[in-house]
């Protein structure tokens, strides 16, 4: 039986390990045989960096899944319910860790946000 608790840490869990893929620097070099990012000059003047998927096939599958949130959000919670399922007492640290990871994450964005408020 599950209960929320455990829906819960799923929940950050994903939400971390999908945000590890898709956006933070420290697995960039992940993400860098798929994807080509060029920095290109916008008509008001201001930089903006483009992903370009490389590739075709599966190498192109991959880049479109990990420059997807929403298509890594599924494949993370699935990888992480399915170790879950079949080895709780590897996957529960796991789980724990990212969950917690996630919770100082989103702390951390609402202090940010508070600070800069009051700083306006």
């Amino acid at each position: 039986m599950y209960t929320w608790l455990t829906l819960v840490l799923l929940g950050l869990a994903a939400f971390r390990l999908t945000r590890l893929f898709v956006y933070d620097d420290i697995f960039r070099f992940i993400r860098a045989p798929f994807h080509e990012e060029k920095e290109e000059i916008v008509e008001d003047g201001t930089v903006e960096v483009v992903l370009y998927i490389k590739g075709k096939g599966i190498r192109r599958f991959i880049g479109e899944l990990l420059s997807c949130q929403w298509c890594t959000g599924i494949w993370s919670a699935s990888c992480l319910y399915i170790g879950y399922l079949l080895w709780p007492w590897i996957f529960l640290p796991i789980i724990a860790i990212l969950a917690i990871a996630a919770f100082a994450s989103i702390i951390e964005v609402i202090v940010s946000f508070l600070i800069h408020r009051t700083e306006s």
